[in-house]
């Protein structure tokens, strides 16, 4: 005679089922959803650029790294075209409670060190879609169908991207 309850036994396999589905689902949604608007009042949505390698850069106007490697994304984004979207987050930009006059200071800047592509202020809105950066540049890559294939922290080059979006293991 088995000692096994069946029914609690059941229950229980079941009761991981769902778990994991809702895990799945849970990390699926957080992979895939981004909608901003960048400094030319444009919306930056994952999910209007599917078909399209999105790169998504987090840096800052005191970020010496940031700032090097703002050259590398813009020639990137040029050489590209159309298969690739390219986009940078400025983290630094409300500091003096002035918003207006600190969004055109990091939007004067961005041009400055050629920033050619869309420009977004990064804020609460983009922290909730992307979570806190834990340094800075950090660099995201999303593949053709919405799926984050590449994160650094730490510079990267356009050389990099290139490697990225030729399907290589970059680290």
């Amino acid at each position: 005679m088995s000692t096994t309850n069946k029914p609690a036994a059941s229950m229980l396999f079941l009761s991981r089922i769902i778990f994991a589905a809702l895990a799945i689902s849970l990390f699926a949604s957080s992979a895939i959803a981004f909608d901003l608007k960048d400094t030319a009042g444009q919306p930056q949505r994952l999910s209007d650029l599917k078909g399209k390698w999105v790169i998504v850069n987090f840096w800052a106007t005191w970020c010496a790294p940031c700032v090097k490697e703002i050259p590398d994304f813009a020639a990137f984004a040029k050489v590209q075209g159309d298969k690739v979207r390219v986009l940078g987050v400025a983290l630094d930009w409300d500091e003096t409670g002035k918003r207006e006059a600190d969004e055109r200071k990091v939007k004067s800047f961005a041009k400055k060190v050629g920033l050619t592509y869309p420009l977004v202020l990064g804020d609460d809105k983009s922290e909730k879609s992307f979570g806190k950066m834990k340094g800075l540049p950090t660099t995201i890559v999303y593949d053709p169908n919405g799926k984050m294939v590449f994160q650094k922290t730490g510079p990267v080059t356009q050389e990099m991207l290139n490697r990225v979006i030729a399907g290589e293991k970059v680290s």
